[in-house]
């Protein structure tokens, strides 16, 4: 087991053919090409199996990434309450701060005017007393925004109380080692690439959450006219996040 940067060991996940590999100070989580008939993730993080996450409020993440590879099913680094795995039945509400990537055909459609795919920074906070008091409102809400004059009228507030900030990132990020960091505070966030502020969000969860770097060829489908879906692609050839300088801190 590596010891990560406050003392605790790394848990390190390999389903299906992933591979994780620690040399030279640089982690490289890889997929190599396979079919899209099971589910395959290489994964880093600070909980184990039973959630007990570390991180909470006012903290820092900090690091250095890059891509290789025709990107197929989801990918990227921060924190979250490791929502939903797949197998499990039980599915929590998501918690999450964190630099996403997804690819076609998954389509997290929840931030209004930005594609449900490609490469973001982005919050999200069901756990929050604004969704917990729409939720059963939930189907009857799924129906009204299948009409294009309410999700134009209503959905900036369903937004709001899942707590969604999000803005697309260039994707040509992904070739290259940039450097990315999360502050997290009480009363929000800032995201930066490369020491640019990308994103600012003001509604953040204030629970312990875990942190998290992974690759995978799941994707998933979310939307706020109720359309859900989830599967596993095929990798057309070897795909992989490489990570160095991983540092989490208190601010």
């Amino acid at each position: 087991m590596t010891i990560g940067q406050r003392g605790q060991p790394w848990q390190i996940t390999r389903l299906g053919d992933a591979q994780v590999i620690c040399a030279n100070g640089e982690w490289r989580l890889a997929l190599p090409a396979a079919s899209g008939a099971k589910y395959h993730d290489a994964q880093i993080s600070d909980y184990n199996t039973a959630r007990d996450f570390q991180n909470a409020p006012p903290l820092r993440l900090s690091l250095n990434a890059r891509f290789e590879g025709e990107l197929r099913g989801t990918a990227g680094f921060g924190f979250w309450n490791h929502a939903f795995v797949p197998g499990e039945r039980r599915i929590r509400l998501p918690q999450a701060l964190w630099f996403f990537y997804s690819s076609p055909p998954g389509n997290i459609a929840l931030a209004k005017g930005l594609p449900g795919q490609g490469w973001k920074a982005a919050t999200f906070n069901a756990r929050n007393w604004r969704f917990l008091g729409l939720l059963p409102l939930a189907p009857l809400g799924c129906l009204l925004m299948r009409s294009r004059l309410m999700y134009d009228a209503l959905w900036d507030f369903g937004q709001r109380a899942l707590g969604v900030h999000e803005v697309l990132l260039d994707a040509a990020l992904l070739r290259d080692y940039h450097s990315y960091s999360i502050d997290w505070r009480a009363d929000g966030a800032i995201f930066r690439v490369n020491g640019t502020e990308v994103l600012t969000a003001d509604s953040v969860p204030g629970a312990r959450l875990g942190f998290v770097a992974w690759v995978d060829n799941q994707y998933a489908i979310v939307s706020p006219q109720g359309r859900f879906g989830h599967g596993t692609l095929a990798v057309p050839q070897r795909q992989s996040l490489h990570i160095r300088d991983l540092r989490i801190a208190l601010l």
